[in-house]
């Protein structure tokens, strides 16, 4: 079996058998694609390489400036490779079976502040049809805590406004149930009312979400939009920090850790519980508060005031969006 014609079918077991997403599939038919290029450079071959031949081309890779976090996927998806290979009986042996993942440091995500939320949203001129869809696209994201691809690929039998909830379709295919605001639900009904007509141009698309063309805005869209938004409104950060920031806020506001979990679409609670990382000016308020050694005549004046960089939760002043 040639190696591209092995690789192909490698990336129709992936969709079928392991049910990955299309985006991982993707990742890991480019890093197939990408070994076999590197192989065939040093006259060699999928079938053919030996585990030190691997290792190498795992060193090129990093020598690349790569994260351990993308390094990670590489090897795993490498790893799925030659355990197809073994399956369709293409090698007797499995030269990744030896590869250990690198160690990764789990960093804490980059959330937003409220106010920082309200700003970036502030920023969309809401004066064009476009706008209008950026404005509804990103209150959805942060209300609903979603994936750009979620997003973007959010389909009208997947809405009911009325009842405000959306049917999401995430990783693995897996679906839930997510609520959105008032907010939220005010600007995608005037999205849906105004905007999204002219951008349709009498195209039929079950998209919620179009492009100026009339066809669903992609992942690829989404991003270049949020950067000039960004720029714009003079937040730092990605749209995946409107997710991050969704979760944070929830659990700020005295969301349980299994409930942000289902919101999300998470497997594992342990992916959820990184959320739960506590601002250290919260953390010295409870001392402050709680501890019954300090001197409270005195008053301190080695920490500054935290209260502006302390996120609000979704309580009160909060429920409206998230």
């Amino acid at each position: 079996m040639p190696a591209r014609d092995a690789i192909e079918r490698y990336g129709a077991w992936l969709l079928a058998a392991r049910r990955r997403s299309p985006l991982t599939l993707d990742a890991y038919i480019r890093e197939a694609r990408s070994l076999e290029a590197w192989l065939g450079g040093r006259g060699l071959s999928v079938e053919s390489a030996a585990t030190e031949n691997i290792l190498e081309y795992l060193v090129s890779r990093r020598s690349g400036g790569l994260s351990a976090r993308t390094l990670a996927r590489i090897v795993s998806g490498l790893r799925g490779l030659y355990k197809f290979l073994r399956l369709e009986n293409v090698r007797a042996d499995d030269p990744t079976e030896l590869l250990e993942l690198p160690r990764q440091e789990r960093s804490l995500p980059g959330v937003y502040r409220r106010d920082e939320v309200d700003r970036f949203l502030g920023a969309i001129d809401v004066a064009s049809p476009g706008g209008l869809r950026d404005r509804a696209l990103f209150e959805l994201i942060y209300s609903c805590g979603l994936r750009i691809s979620e997003a973007a690929t959010l389909s009208f039998d997947m809405v009911y406004l009325k009842e405000r909830i959306i049917r999401v379709t995430g990783k693995r295919r897996k679906e839930r149930i997510v609520p959105f605001g008032d907010e939220a639900a005010a600007w995608l009904s005037r999205y849906l009312d105004e905007a999204r007509p002219l951008l349709a141009k009498n195209k039929r698309s079950d998209l919620v979400f179009l492009n100026r063309s009339g066809a669903g805005i992609s992942r690829k869209g989404v991003w270049k939009r949020f950067d000039e938004l960004r720029a714009a409104s003079g937040v730092s950060g990605k749209p995946h920090t409107l997710r991050h920031s969704f979760a944070t806020h929830l659990l700020a506001g005295g969301a349980d850790l299994r409930t942000v979990q289902e919101l999300l679409g998470h497997a594992d609670i342990a992916t959820t519980q990184i959320y739960t990382h506590v601002d250290a000016d919260d953390l010295a308020r409870a001392h402050d508060g709680f501890f019954p050694r300090r001197d409270r005549g005195q008053a301190d004046t080695t920490r500054p005031n935290a209260s502006a960089r302390v996120p609000a939760g979704v309580g009160a002043e909060g429920g409206k969006r998230a």
